[in-house]
């Protein structure tokens, strides 16, 4: 047992990285994509909510992109990225809009109709409105697809060890079965999940600092009236 812990952080040389280079590879693989799928989901939800007939083909398209096995996307871009980081995350960035784009839409679409003839009339345009007032009240949507897309990707990045050790903390479960060695295997899950439960508490967090008129489950509830109450009437006898 003592052997077995002794090697859990014992990377081996040939992935070229220590314990918290692996990390930082990992994360960075897997929250630009996010990043990235984000600043391109926000045009398109926008485009989907101004012309509705536009959101069901997007809609679809990004859930058949979604289902093209990550395999099938780094043969397509080998041949122009190469054994790279870029060929791993840009399935990651693909995928990450079949959660954003329905999330912002939604949000965007639940914006009161009162609120958006009001900014109208104070003389706001149709992109002024969108980034001012829209988005500001879809926030809480948009958060929880962040949510999802991030803990996806973060566990999706594992996937391009099968490109030359483009899988960051993934690398160690090839590695574990090479050097029949099971403790870099135990090392991978526990830190790849521990990095999505951060990963999401800080989004939870973020949406907590945007959003402050929203509750946040903590508030305490109004103390009953100490008021004393006044006793029934009686029947009086004259």
């Amino acid at each position: 047992m003592n052997g077995f812990f002794d090697g859990f952080f014992d990377i081996p040389s040939d992935l070229q990285h220590s314990y918290q280079g692996l990390i930082g590879l990992h994360l960075r693989e897997a929250l630009l994509p996010v990043l990235a799928g984000l600043l391109l989901a926000l045009p398109l939800a926008q485009l989907c909510v101004r012309f509705r007939w536009l959101y069901p083909p997007v809609l679809g398209a990004t859930t058949i992109l979604y289902a093209v096995p990550s395999l099938a996307f780094f043969v397509v871009l080998i041949d122009y990225t190469g054994q790279t980081e870029l060929t791993v995350m840009i399935p990651l960035a693909v995928y990450s809009l079949v959660v954003l784009v329905p999330a912002i839409v939604d949000g965007v679409r639940s914006v009161p109709q009162e609120t958006l003839a009001a900014a109208t009339a104070m003389g706001f345009g149709p992109v002024r409105r969108y980034v001012q007032v829209q988005l500001p009240i879809a926030v809480p949507a948009i958060i929880a697809g962040l949510r999802v897309a991030t803990v996806s990707s973060i566990s999706l990045v594992s996937v391009g060890t099968l490109i030359g050790n483009q899988g960051a903390l993934g690398n160690l479960l090839a590695d574990a079965q090479k050097y029949d060695r099971p403790e870099l295997a135990v090392n991978s899950v526990i830190t790849t999940a521990v990095l999505a439960i951060l990963c999401d508490a800080l989004l939870v967090l973020l949406r907590v600092v945007l959003t402050p008129w929203m509750p946040n489950g903590t508030r305490r509830r109004p103390k009953p009236s100490t008021r004393q109450k006044l006793p029934a009437p009686q029947d009086v006898t004259r």
